[in-house]
């Protein structure tokens, strides 16, 4: 256990450039994605969107509803966010939530949906640019969410000291509370 003086200091509202680079990642994620399967249809464009719109809409409903940071901002703005659009749910559901890879699993799709169609445009036709954005992709989806969460969301969260089921999934070496 870490004394007073060794904890890292948790955040009421996050600082504004910590917000943007965290948004920064998950929109260049979307942003490639969405235009690699605008070059497999543009049907697959509008439908990657639409579930792009779903997953973070999911999370807000979910989660954000009853987080220590609704009407607040947390590393991803979504407490301040989630307050204008949805009603403040029960904080103690956050931390009795049990969150299973299932769960995760539209979060990655948001990721391997855009590779499985470059792997497509890939083999029909290989064009460098395509390669280039997959490869970023799975930079980004992987070191970089791995960075932001570690060095930024979840080092400065309050929710994380009150109790945070996501932590529980990632972090094996978290005790159960």
């Amino acid at each position: 256990m870490k004394s007073q003086k060794q904890k890292t200091k948790t955040y009421e509202n996050f600082p504004l450039w910590m917000v943007v680079m965290s948004n920064l990642l998950p929109l260049l994620i979307y942003i490639m994605g969405a235009y690699i399967l605008y070059r497999l249809w543009v049907g697959f464009f509008v439908l990657y969107v639409t579930y792009c719109f779903w997953v973070e809409t999911r999370v807000l409903r979910k989660s954000c509803i009853n987080c220590y940071y609704y009407g607040k901002i947390c590393c991803f703005g979504k407490g301040k966010l989630c307050s204008l659009f949805f009603k403040k749910g029960n904080s103690k559901d956050f931390c009795k939530r049990r969150i299973s890879w299932f769960d995760i699993l539209p979060d990655f799709l948001v990721s391997i949906f855009p590779l499985i169609a470059g792997i497509i445009l890939l083999i029909m036709d290989f064009n460098w640019v395509i390669l280039l954005l997959m490869i970023i992709i799975i930079i980004l989806s992987s070191g970089g969410n791995a960075f932001i969460r570690g060095n930024f969301a979840c080092k400065y969260c309050k929710q994380r000291e009150i109790g945070c089921p996501a932590e529980k999934l990632f972090n094996k070496n978290v005790k159960k509370r």
